[in-house]
């Protein structure tokens, strides 16, 4: 079964730990976007481990170089998980891989900007990454002709475990869960909405219907 993942692009800790109360339960990952940890620093993942520590806590480092570094900052600070970008080279991924073996936690790797997302997530899938993340940032959803369905579809061809983030919502959900996923991520769809409660219960039940 497919796990829900809010993406958490706010700035403030009081403001990200506020929504994750709403959805916390309908979510089973809840994710620190690179712009609030950039914001706040590291301690707003050990803020959101202390209030929901029934749930992942996913730290959204990006990381393109000093992986195992950079993975020991997230994993002490309380993270399950943190992101290295798929487009560096594979030392940083097998470095940040090492923290998570010492640490009992996990890595995923990143695809945002990679040209042959497919590709790459097979060659990662081999570094002892959890998931791969077929991500099309928000940049990338924003050009004219944008469509999630070429991230269902590489997901479907991936053969390997991956998540999808890049334009999840009620719509799509469907066809997401369909294509073999191991994680839904959902941000706008979550925290954009009128009710976010509503919004994440609607996501999680398409999921697991």
């Amino acid at each position: 079964m497919a796990k829900l993942q809010v993406a958490i692009d706010l700035l403030k800790t009081e403001d990200a730990l506020a929504l994750a109360k709403k959805v916390a339960p309908y979510i089973d990952i809840i994710e620190l976007g690179t712009p609030l940890i950039k914001s706040e620093g590291v301690a707003v993942i050990r803020a959101m481990k202390d209030a929901f520590p029934d749930k992942e806590v996913f730290a959204d480092f990006k990381t393109a170089d000093a992986g195992g570094l950079e993975a020991d900052l997230a994993f002490e600070a309380g993270a399950d998980y943190v992101t290295i970008l798929g487009s560096i080279d594979d030392s940083t991924i097998i470095g940040a891989v090492e923290s998570a073996k010492k640490h009992g936690r996990a890595v995923v790797v990143d695809t945002i900007g990679v040209k042959d997302r497919v590709k790459r997530a097979r060659e990662v899938s081999e570094l002892g990454v959890a998931f791969v993340e077929l991500h099309a940032g928000l940049d990338e959803q924003g050009q004219d002709g944008y469509s999630i369905q070429v991230l269902i579809d590489e997901a479907t061809r991936a053969g390997v475990p991956v998540s999808i983030a890049g334009g999840v919502n009620k719509d799509s959900i469907k066809a997401v869960k369909d294509s073999g996923v191991v994680v839904a991520v959902a941000g706008g769809a979550i925290y954009g909405a009128d009710d976010p409660a509503k919004a994440a219960k609607e996501l999680y039940d398409a999921l697991n219907a």
